[in-house]
């Protein structure tokens, strides 16, 4: 049974492989969103239902604006989830956001930062965005720092619909 929930591309870098995301994707998601103590720390805990509304507003992502989350695998594990990354446009922000979060044992081996910078890449490349946000809670120090590494800079404003975050704004070319 294909278990692709959307027309995702693939992409491919040095060790990481981002697809579209597939129903085997639920529970590691969920894992993430319920059990995460980095979750926890920020106070973004969901509940499993709340983790299932925010998988499907991802796959309706893809549908809607023709971008959204990529699942992010090991090309030598290419069957577990890491993480995620991708383009996302909720309804009520104001520019397209360039976003990443890596589950529970992925961080600090530079996969938010590889991810991220192929997703830039694409989105440049394939769906003309040359104008990408990121929105980082200012306590998020990892992601504040793959920000930096990708070239973003912040000016400390913040979203209007996310008080606690600065916008990071990604060089129209990379750094």
């Amino acid at each position: 049974m294909n278990t692709a929930l959307t027309y995702a591309p693939r992409l491919e870098t040095e060790r990481l492989i981002l697809r579209g995301p597939d129903r085997a994707d639920l529970a590691p998601f969920t894992a993430f969103l319920t059990e995460s103590p980095r979750m926890k720390a920020q106070g973004e805990e969901a509940t499993a239902s709340g983790a299932w509304y925010a998988f499907m507003t991802g796959i309706g992502h893809w549908h809607w604006h023709g971008f959204g989350f990529f699942t992010v695998t090991l090309k030598d594990k290419a069957a577990t989830a890491v993480g995620r990354a991708g383009i996302l446009k909720h309804v009520d922000w104001p520019q397209q956001e360039l976003a990443w979060h890596l589950f529970d044992g992925a961080e600090g081996k530079g996969f938010a930062t590889e991810a991220a910078g192929a997703v830039r890449d694409w989105a440049r490349e394939s769906l003309g965005l040359d104008r990408l946000v990121s929105y980082i809670h200012r306590d998020n120090l990892k992601s504040r720092r793959v920000a930096e590494r990708l070239g973003a800079t912040t000016q400390g404003a913040a979203p209007p619909h996310e008080p606690e975050a600065d916008i990071w704004h990604h060089p129209a070319v990379p750094a």
